[in-house]
């Protein structure tokens, strides 16, 4: 995993664009607020996706393969070879190696997920040389503002008061 300080301005544009997802998962789904963009090679948004797992009891409807399942559509194939998935969250198990297999060639994400992270915290499955491919990552990219909302969800679930961006 890389924890680039210099991000791109291009990673930002799209991390904001996901953490906007987020927020609407949260807002209109009462979500955990998780959201994901998917990146063509020419900079085209091929899907995006927020976390819909619980309204639709689908534990597989992660924001990742929300935002993998449109794009896959948009382009008639399940391999989104050359694409940028941007998450405000490290993926999980699930979601890693649905980008190994769907063979996406980056990953950048916000928040990193020190219980079940997958990409170099926790775990990291889509570095493994066991895999026929591996995908590059970048982490750290505006985590603060994704630790934030994802810190707040809970904080407001359990009834405890919400922090504000300079606690975290």
């Amino acid at each position: 995993m890389t924890d680039d300080l210099s991000t791109a301005p291009v990673d930002e544009h799209w991390m904001r664009h996901a953490l906007a997802l987020a927020d609407r998962a949260q807002r209109e789904f009462d979500e955990i607020p998780v959201g994901a963009v998917l990146v063509g090679s020419d900079g085209q948004l091929l899907g995006e996706g927020w976390n819909l797992n619980i309204i639709n009891h689908d534990p597989s409807a992660h924001a990742e393969i929300m935002a993998m399942r449109e794009a896959g559509k948009r382009l008639g194939n399940h391999r989104l070879i050359g694409c940028t998935l941007y998450v405000t969250l490290e993926p999980c198990a699930m979601c890693a190696m649905a980008l190994v297999h769907a063979r996406v060639a980056r990953v950048v994400f916000a928040a990193t997920d020190p219980k079940t992270g997958a990409c170099g915290s926790v775990f990291d499955l889509v570095a493994d040389p066991r895999h026929n491919h591996r995908v590059q990552v970048c982490g750290g990219v505006l985590a603060k503002d994704a630790s934030l909302r994802l810190t707040n969800y809970f904080r407001a679930k359990r009834g405890r008061p919400l922090l504000s961006p300079d606690d975290i």
